[in-house]
């Protein structure tokens, strides 16, 4: 029997685990504007400054709260997970995949890689089903106020913590380590042992590394049909598969991933009753 029997299960957070962006449920209403003016606001200071786009709306949650005097410490932003939506069958999902994994013989782990706020997504009802959340991050002063941002991930920066979590080098402050050699078998979750979900063109270059690698990518689409961007991601193989955003059950995501796991198994000898 191989080494690693671990299989990650990775997953962007915004249109993906929750059907809008993270921003819309309560911090955007509470400074008093609308999602449409907030992100064409974020994508004007952009292109005027060639900006990173995370770091623009970083920088501009920051200046919003501030001038409609809301407080800008860390529990302010975790405060605001409690507000989160989540798509039919998340919160129900960990746990059920787990109890399967582990019927497999495989050690199941839920990862998330998000160009969200790491704040927001730890006041969530799920955050605790995460081995690691990878997201953006603020850097907080004495006083817990919000100063700089720690950590900004876009959709580039997104593909090395897939290599963290191959290599089980977790720490984002450590590079030695992540760029040291590692044998392929002493990684703890081969890329072969990936899945990743996620839901659009942001995520297309983890979705690729994944499957290139022999890991699987899904598409998630809200809705009854995918839109057409959506739908190229599979014509141009960029994913193994595009499915509804639904996570009960008897959902075809919910198939597609047991038969993952099943097939995995196989591969590891692994009986399944």
């Amino acid at each position: 029997m191989k080494k690693s029997q671990k299989l990650a299960l990775i997953y962007d957070f915004d249109k993906t685990l929750c059907p809008k962006d993270m921003q819309e449920y309560s911090f955007i209403p509470n400074v008093g504007t609308t999602p449409d003016e907030f992100w064409s606001a974020a994508n004007k200071l952009t292109k005027q400054n060639k900006m990173d786009p995370v770091l623009a709306y970083m920088w501009l949650m920051v200046k919003r709260a501030t001038n409609a005097e809301l407080p800008i410490h860390r529990r302010d932003f975790v405060v605001l997970g409690k507000d989160l939506e989540l798509f039919l069958g998340v919160e129900n999902w960990f746990s059920t995949i787990n109890e399967y994994g582990k019927a497999a013989g495989l050690e199941i782990e839920h990862y998330i890689v998000s160009s969200g706020l790491k704040e927001i997504i730890e006041g969530s009802v799920i955050f605790s089903e995460f081995k690691e959340v990878f997201a953006c991050e603020f850097y907080y002063d004495a006083n817990d106020v919000a100063k700089w941002p720690k950590n900004a991930v876009n959709y580039t920066t997104k593909t090395q913590y897939l290599f963290r979590i191959n290599k089980g080098v977790l720490d984002i402050s450590e590079h030695d380590e992540l760029n040291s050699y590692m044998p392929e078998d002493e990684r703890p979750v081969p890329f072969s042992n990936m899945i990743y979900i996620g839901d659009g063109f942001t995520d297309v270059p983890c979705m690729k590394i994944v499957k290139a690698f022999g890991g699987i990518s899904i598409a998630v689409y809200q809705g009854s049909t995918p839109n057409d961007k959506v739908s190229s991601l599979l014509s141009h193989e960029r994913v193994d598969y595009v499915l509804p955003a639904d996570y009960t059950q008897n959902s075809n995501l919910n198939t597609v991933v047991k038969e993952i796991i099943y097939k995995k198994a196989k591969q590891y000898a692994v009986n399944i009753k």
